[in-house]
């Protein structure tokens, strides 16, 4: 039976092959067609703010966007590796509390925490305010550090970036081979050199993937540096597009992001393509455990508690001080309208995202050709646009769509369609698979690539096809990749906000929406409210991931 059922695969391979390249351009031509729109207005002529800004501004907006995604890229990697690393393989005091309380973080939006600690840390602020009282000084009697700076901006998104790296290098910390550490103890190697020698290269893949995913967030982000006062690319395209009114130069800035991010991209798949670990043993056993006891133990409490509370605990606090002072109701019937339709955008659009990225992935661990790579490194690159570009690159196609639509409709059956498209959570849910697609590609892709080549090569035996394998095979395998990528891109499309400022149909506003009307009026009190119930609504996902990624290693749930 066996040959009657693989013959069909064999023969109707290659006809099978390049259907699925040509399914996965279209996927990619589909998703990176805001991208394309942006990138077509680089051969139009604008009103010469481009070259304006070359000649005054794009030095700073190079050399600041470099050093924040450097003061974020090694801040995030070493808090997430170095707290992954304690977890998962050390004891010491709070050890159990604190390997999901360092994933908190991932709830709060970027701009919210800078709200938070700029209301913490700013002149009239309680903290300098107590010191000014306390040694009865003078206003230019001492020296405090500015929260508005580049600095502040690259510690508020370190703060709310590292769980990345946390959750991904924690998984991946979770499913090496106790054999190797076997080794390393008769070795006489103890826990900080197994950990540099063994546990991070092995883990390279995942980091890689966390890095980047907290790379390509840092040069899209514009809530926390235009708070701050930061010039960078995000703010060069805003101010290009809002203030001076030229679409054409906002579209050559983001040009500028693109080629960062082609750049990260590239550097992160070349890396994991030449570092691929797969688990060959036949069974797992418990992860060896390092007693940490003394000042070790002291201090690596302290190094996973420091994260965990100023990037929640603290920020928690001085939301909740400023809700109460001068908040909203945040159980009234307005903001429970506010959390519901936040649900449904983010229920939908990361449900989506993730079909099609396991799509994608699929396609390029089966079909070993450059056009399906290059498909996806395509789809991939709209995590570095800012939101408010990719809804000005899809409301150009899909507003003509919806106006020829409408004609045609008119001409032939008298029926008017309206904006079917653009009008609808349609063309914003599009907008959020644009968006978070790579959050959700290299997750799963980072899954796929511990599933062991030899597992593939077992199904076609057997008389599987591809989707037969998959479902078979593969998908219970990276079930666990699957639920991280979906909770990751939920939470990301709830704190997502320029995208949903712009494309959100009419009287549709979400809790991000809320929370940016109220501070754009200097409403820091009232826009602590909608800001709390973003987090609160956050942390379901991030608690259940976390939850997931401990249980992740078979045969090793612990208590």
């Amino acid at each position: 039976m066996a040959d009657y059922t693989s013959e069909p695969v064999r023969l109707a391979a290659p006809l099978r092959e390049k259907v699925l390249i040509a399914a996965t351009l279209v996927l990619a031509a589909i998703i990176a067609l805001p991208i394309l729109a942006v990138m077509f207005s680089l051969f139009q002529t604008g009103d010469g703010v481009f070259a304006h800004l070359a000649e005054t501004r794009l030095t700073i907006y190079i050399s600041n966007t470099l050093l924040l995604a450097l003061i974020v890229g090694v801040g995030a990697g070493v808090v997430g590796i170095g707290a992954a690393w304690l977890v998962t393989m050390c004891r010491f005091p709070g050890r159990n509390w604190l390997e999901w309380g360092l994933a908190l973080p991932l709830a709060f939006p970027a701009y919210v925490l800078a709200y938070a600690y700029t209301n913490l840390l700013d002149h009239a602020g309680p903290v300098q305010s107590g010191l000014r009282a306390a040694f009865e000084w003078g206003p230019r009697d001492y020296w405090f550090p500015e929260i508005r700076s580049l600095g502040g901006a690259g510690i508020m998104l370190a703060l709310v970036l590292y769980p990345y790296v946390y959750l991904l290098a924690r998984a991946a910390f979770l499913q090496q081979s106790v054999a190797a550490f076997d080794v390393a103890r008769t070795l006489g190697y103890g826990p900080w050199r197994a950990f540099a020698s063994i546990a991070v290269p092995m883990a390279r893949p995942a980091i890689a993937t966390g890095i980047a995913l907290v790379l390509m967030e840092t040069l899209a982000d514009f809530g926390t540096v235009s708070h701050f006062g930061v010039s960078t690319f995000a703010t060069g395209v805003y101010r290009s597009w809002l203030l001076m009114g030229d679409r054409i130069a906002a579209a050559q800035l983001s040009a500028c992001l693109l080629i960062f991010v082609l750049v990260l991209l590239v550097l992160e798949r070349t890396q994991r393509k030449a570092a691929q670990y797969h688990q060959t043993g036949k069974k797992y056993q418990a992860l060896p455990e390092f007693q940490l006891r003394g000042w070790r133990a002291a201090l690596a409490t302290l190094f996973c508690a420091a994260p965990a509370f100023f990037g929640f605990l603290l920020p928690i606090a001085v939301l909740g001080r400023m809700t109460w002072i001068g908040g909203h109701s945040l159980f009234g019937e307005r903001y429970l309208g506010f959390a519901l339709n936040s649900f449904i955008l983010a229920g939908v659009g990361a449900v989506l995202t993730v079909l099609i990225a396991v799509m994608l992935a699929y396609a390029s661990r089966l079909v070993k050709r450059r056009e399906v790579r290059l498909a996806n490194m395509v789809a991939s690159l709209g995590y570095a646009v800012p939101g408010s570009v990719i809804a000005v690159g899809l409301l150009l196609p899909l507003g003509a769509f919806d106006n020829w639509l409408d004609s045609v409709m008119e001409a032939r059956f008298g029926i008017s369609t309206g904006l079917l498209l653009t009008g609808s959570i349609a063309a914003l849910i599009f907008a959020y698979i644009v968006r978070f697609m790579s959050v959700a590609l290299q997750t799963v892709e980072a899954g796929l690539g511990k599933v062991t080549p030899a597992m593939d090569q077992a199904a076609r035996t057997l008389g599987q096809g591809a989707g037969g394998a998959f479902v078979r095979v593969h998908a219970p395998l990276i079930r666990g990749g699957l639920l991280t990528a979906t909770l990751i891109v939920f939470v990301d499309i709830m704190k997502e906000l320029p995208a949903t400022l712009i494309m959100r149909p009419f009287n549709f506003d979400t809790l991000a929406v809320q929370a940016y009307r109220l501070a754009a009026d200097e409403r820091l009190l009232q826009a602590s409210t909608p800001s709390l119930a973003i987090v609160a609504v956050g942390l379901v996902p991030v608690i259940l991931l976390s939850w997931q990624i401990r249980r992740s290693r078979p045969g090793s749930v612990r208590d």
